[in-house]
């Protein structure tokens, strides 16, 4: 050993997997175990995405509604965020620029003219809750691409809004033809609202049992006998 050299002894760490995919992500591609390791976790990425996409289409038509459901809820708070930063300020502005697009989507159809066609008699009845998986998935598309839109192109003005709803509304309308699909005022209207598929669900969590419950066993003495 050289005067003055020393050593230091070197620790190994063990990473956890979003660790090491976080240093992935972060790290220069140019060296072959980086990019190794991007080329893996995008796979790995796209493997979850279909099994995820699998176990959906599996679910039935309820757990389905409710899946969406709050994925349209979502998407409509992102939409709004979008429209208000293009100059959606108003609720009566937001209400005109939901109308256009739900008119692109609906062939002309305003929301009102939608809750009338559904049967819908009281307005705390909304549209969207009388909305099967179909039609909900149909409408997440069409606030999905009207926010990144409006983002993307720098949209300014209520007008300009309003008219890229309209647009994008019709573009998914459109894509709904070309597939094949049932236009979406043509859908079938579901009986139960998501509120009651809500309670319904809620009631059969109640009634599955608790995993700290003691489940009886076969030496449990039948009541009376004492011994």
């Amino acid at each position: 050993m050289k005067a003055g050299a020393t050593t230091k002894p070197r620790e190994d760490y063990k990473l956890s997997r979003y660790a090491c995919y976080l240093i992935v992500l972060a790290g220069d591609e140019s060296k072959p175990v980086v990019a190794l390791g991007k080329v893996y976790f995008a796979v790995q990425t796209r493997r979850q995405e279909l099994a995820d996409e699998l176990a959906l289409s599996t679910l039935p038509e309820d757990q389905k509604r409710l899946i969406y459901r709050s994925e349209m809820a979502i998407f409509n708070a992102k939409l709004a965020e979008a429209a208000q930063q293009v100059g959606v300020i108003s609720p009566s502005d937001f209400s005109t620029f939901q109308d256009h697009g739900y008119m692109g989507l609906y062939g002309g159809l305003r929301e009102n003219d939608i809750h009338r066609r559904k049967g819908l008699t009281s307005e705390k009845q909304k549209i969207l809750d009388y909305m099967g998986s179909e039609e909900l998935a149909s409408n997440i598309f069409r606030a999905a691409q009207t926010d990144a839109k409006l983002r993307r192109e720098n949209i300014r003005g209520k007008d300009q809004a309003n008219q890229t709803h309209l647009e994008i509304g019709k573009i998914v309308r459109k894509a709904i033809v070309e597939a094949g699909g049932t236009m979406p005022e043509n859908l079938p209207t579901p009986t139960k609202s998501i509120q009651e598929l809500q309670r319904e669900e809620q009631l059969e969590q109640r009634r599955q049992p608790s995993l700290f419950d003691e489940p009886a066993t076969d030496d449990t003495p039948p009541a009376g006998d004492k011994s």
